[in-house]
């Protein structure tokens, strides 16, 4: 058999070719031999010598759909305004992420995937906190707009909080609940110094949960 001199390209058309089929057909009833026949010049063979199953391939095509907003995040990183200011920013811009969006309408349910979840926990702690939350805590504190001494272990419970207690596929909240969450993380982060709870980003945690209910 020829070596594929270009694996890179090959994966790219698999991604490709699994999305469209994903936005089309949804995640779940995209079979690998629909990835196969969509793309027409490929054996099983080939597709699982770059992915071990549809799971590893819907978690790619994620990979890349988040990926690419990254710009957005060094932007925010580098831009204008106290440390509160781009944090809220951050966060208003995670989750609005296209990403986010399409993710929820062609495959709600991996989204309760175990495995899912404890990889972007890992992924969250490991590198969004370091890279991103922390340095505009600490921003935040050298301007005055944030005020704790512990800035490292304040990013790593809001990491937590966001990404497991208010994460509607773990926790599902109606309207009601969902706001009297909301009400309790913005005391609760006012009184630890970080008042990031302001009404733009009360409503967009309401829509993403309008949208969850919408699509599932």
């Amino acid at each position: 058999m020829a070596r594929n001199k270009y694996p890179e390209i090959t994966e790219q058309r698999i991604l490709d070719a699994s999305l469209k089929l994903f936005l089309e057909k949804g995640y779940e009833h995209t079979t690998i031999q629909d990835i196969i026949d969509e793309l027409g010049d490929l054996t099983k063979g080939a597709i699982y010598h770059h992915f071990k199953s549809k799971s590893d391939i819907i978690e790619a095509v994620m990979e890349r759909l988040y990926s690419a907003h990254e710009k957005s995040y060094q932007d925010i990183i580098n831009g204008e305004g106290t440390g509160l200011d781009r944090l809220k920013r951050l966060f208003i811009v995670s989750t609005k992420n296209p990403g986010n969006q399409m993710m929820i309408k062609v495959a709600p349910n991996i989204l309760k995937n175990p495995r899912f979840l404890t990889q972007q926990l890992f992924e969250s702690l490991n590198d969004t906190v370091p890279n991103l939350i922390l340095p505009l805590m600490k921003e935040g504190i050298r301007d005055g707009s944030i005020q704790t001494d512990y800035p490292k272990e304040l990013s790593e419970a809001l990491i937590i909080l966001c990404n497991l207690w208010l994460n509607p596929f773990i926790i599902e909240n109606s309207a009601e609940d969902l706001m009297r969450k909301i009400q309790f993380m913005g005391d609760l982060l006012d009184r630890l110094g970080l008042p990031l709870m302001d009404d733009e980003i009360i409503g967009v945690l309401e829509s993403y949960r309008e949208q969850l209910e919408q699509n599932s």
